[in-house]
């Protein structure tokens, strides 16, 4: 996949859950083969994917929470990209 395009609207594939793990201190992506321990800002990311917003919606609102993090939607969309290229998103 190319990068996302702003007006795609992404949301897990079938079987993925994110979810907090207590253990991991950490949230977590659950499907069906394992599980992956995502950092602080995978997860940021990730608990804004519903299958509702828009790439557009989910770098405005992290751009709310976050005003001094340079580069954030190249890096929203380099995530959301790598995602989608790990088979962890599909688009609605």
């Amino acid at each position: 996949m190319s990068a996302p395009h702003h007006d795609a609207i992404p949301l897990l594939r079938r079987g993925f859950r994110l979810q907090w793990e207590p253990a991991q201190q950490a949230h977590v992506l659950l499907y069906p083969e394992g599980m992956v321990k995502l950092n602080d800002s995978a997860a940021q990311i990730l608990t804004l994917v519903n299958g509702e917003r828009s790439v557009a919606d989910i770098v405005a609102t992290l751009h709310q929470r976050f005003p001094e993090v340079p580069d954030l939607e190249a890096d929203v969309l380099d995530f959301l990209e790598a995602a989608h290229g790990n088979h962890w998103l599909t688009e609605r």
